[in-house]
């Protein structure tokens, strides 16, 4: 097989460089099935630079490919990154995730035990993805009980041969806000039938900068965007497996609204918990607290936009 690892990003630069780096760094097997790979990294419409230091420090990085496209979001660069890749599998992953020495090999064995188990290549396989703030080592990080993910196809840390994305349909260009664009693009796969594949020896370091109250605006806001495409998610796929990964049931709203105190737990009022918390060096704990008004906010995102939607159907 040969990898196309293909990366959207924008305005990453700092943390891409280690992600970029720790690719440059595979050990392949001496009898790998992996015959080469490449790294397709999409910039889409970056600010910082992006583009220029990549080209200044193009030695450095033999496999990369960069291409360039207006700011459309990571939907769109990653069709681009798929329809100039050359590999015959595909890798995603973000461009703030930084991968060990033997990430590639780790997905093409578990492709190929995957493809044996099932006898047939309608597989794919997820990597682990381990979420930390640690920016001058990401790979010191342990692994968390907050870092387990349930998801069937997230484009964290996932490999998959290219025919399936092709039958598929790729990635609905729509996903232009925050969320789910890589979760309904999943629900198509399994439409397919693909198998997904645990791979817990392909490891990502997903690299966020250390909680602070600065950041609580773009979190709401993101939130917010998450609940809107939410519901488009669940227009493609008017299931109850749909509603139960975005939150759009009675249960969420009344677990939400419970621990939040109807909404009265929220930014202004635990602030004062919050910063305590940074300042005693668990910015972590802090921001898992910030998730009960951070989940309020989306239910409320996900229910308002629901009643547009419905608005703007009795309209027609």
């Amino acid at each position: 097989m040969f990898f196309s690892v293909v990366i959207p990003t924008y305005n990453r630069q700092p943390i891409l460089a280690k992600c970029l780096k720790a690719l440059e760094r595979q050990n392949l097997a001496a009898d790998s099935a992996i015959e080469g790979y490449e790294v397709v990294l999409v910039d889409d419409g970056s600010t910082d630079g992006t583009l220029e230091w990549l080209q200044d420090n193009a030695a450095e990085f033999p496999h990369v490919r960069s291409l360039l496209q207006n700011h459309q979001g990571p939907a769109a660069a990653r069709n681009l990154g798929v329809e100039h890749a050359q590999g015959d599998t595909i890798i995603f992953i973000d461009s703030d995730l930084v991968v060990t020495e033997n990430f590639l090999q780790a997905h093409a064995d578990g492709l190929q035990q995957g493809q044996q188990t099932y006898g047939s290549d309608r597989v794919f396989t997820y990597g682990l993805v381990i979420n930390t703030c640690n920016f001058a080592d990401p790979t010191a990080e342990p692994y968390k009980i907050t870092d387990f993910s349930a998801a069937y196809f997230a484009t964290g840390n996932v490999a998959i041969a290219r025919h399936w994305l092709d039958k598929a349909g790729l990635f609905d260009t729509r996903f232009q806000l925050y969320g789910w664009e890589d979760l309904e693009l999943g629900v198509r796969l399994k439409q397919l039938g693909l198998k997904l594949i645990k791979c817990p020896a392909a490891v990502g370091y997903h690299w966020h900068p250390p909680f602070n109250l600065k950041q609580i605006p773009n979190l709401i806001e993101k939130e917010i965007q998450r609940g809107r495409m939410g519901v488009l998610f669940y227009q493609k796929h008017p299931i109850w497996e749909v509603r139960m990964m975005i939150q759009m049931t009675w249960l969420h709203r009344l677990l939400w609204g419970l621990l939040s105190l109807g909404g009265n737990l929220n930014e202004r009022s635990l602030a004062p918990v919050l910063q305590w918390l940074i300042d005693q060096g668990k910015p972590q704990l802090a921001l898992e607290i910030a998730r009960i008004f951070l989940n309020w906010y989306n239910v409320q995102g996900v229910y308002s936009a629901y009643a547009q939607m419905q608005s703007a159907d009795r309209a027609k």
